[in-house]
């Protein structure tokens, strides 16, 4: 993450920031976001809009003649209705998907000079904003997926000692996280209650294609539900 990219004006400079969104939605000038009509959209001035309750900032604001509604850049994007600046909007989200392995909420509140709890608040609408909203199928003809397990909690020995469970390692007192990854493509993880066939079976018929070619471990569970599709390989994680 280099300097110049954090040092960035449009990261610090409320209007900068504005001017910014706005050249990267509307290259060709305001569209309204309600009718999409691009005519007879004109810019409020700034004092017209004081003492209104509208969550944004005064400045910025387009009124559209056709369907006599006032709107922002902000407007359906993930930053509208929001009294965050802008600024600390863009910063957040440069932050997240500049990040090789992910960002905290916790570090956006040191970086940003935020609240904890609204650095929170950002970074999962900004999640939620990069959600898939109809997800097709993982794989296909000639499309590799790779599937694997892992379990996600601290270990038993950090925790308190009335909420050890000693059961031994390995996923004890963990939750179960499992994974398809398309070598070229996407990610796609999944909370599962138990890993076994039973459980496994159904997610991968929703999101695998058929002809897909699939690699798991040589677990029991995992090759059963390999063996359903085109192609299916082992891979033996205990060879050094």
């Amino acid at each position: 993450m280099s300097k110049a990219a954090i040092s960035n004006p449009v990261f610090h400079d409320e209007e900068k920031a504005r001017i910014w969104l706005e050249a990267q939605q509307w290259p060709n000038g305001p569209v309204c976001p309600f009718c999409n009509s691009g005519e007879h959209v004109k810019a409020v001035p700034p004092e017209a809009m004081k003492g209104k309750r509208t969550g944004e900032p005064t400045k910025g604001w387009y009124h559209c003649n056709p369907c006599r509604k006032k709107f922002t850049v902000r407007v359906g994007t993930l930053y509208e209705r929001s009294h965050i600046p802008l600024s600390k909007w863009l910063h957040a989200t440069y932050l997240l998907c500049a990040s090789k392995k992910g960002m905290s909420a916790l570090q956006l509140h040191r970086m940003l000079g935020v609240a904890r709890k609204t650095a929170w608040f950002m970074a999962h609408r900004i999640w939620e904003g990069m959600r898939e909203t109809t997800p097709g199928p993982l794989g296909g003809e000639g499309k590799t997926v790779e599937i694997d397990e892992s379990f996600v909690g601290g270990l038993e020995k950090n925790k308190h000692r009335s909420k050890r469970k000693h059961q031994g390692t390995g996923g004890t007192g963990k939750e179960a996280v499992f994974a398809l990854v398309e070598r070229g493509g996407c990610v796609r993880s999944h909370y599962v209650p138990a890993v076994n066939a039973s459980t496994l079976q159904p997610i991968l018929r929703a999101q695998l294609h058929g002809a897909t070619f699939v690699v798991t471990d040589e677990s029991g569970a995992m090759k059963r539900v390999g063996s359903e599709f085109a192609r299916h390989e082992s891979i033996n994680h205990s060879i050094a």
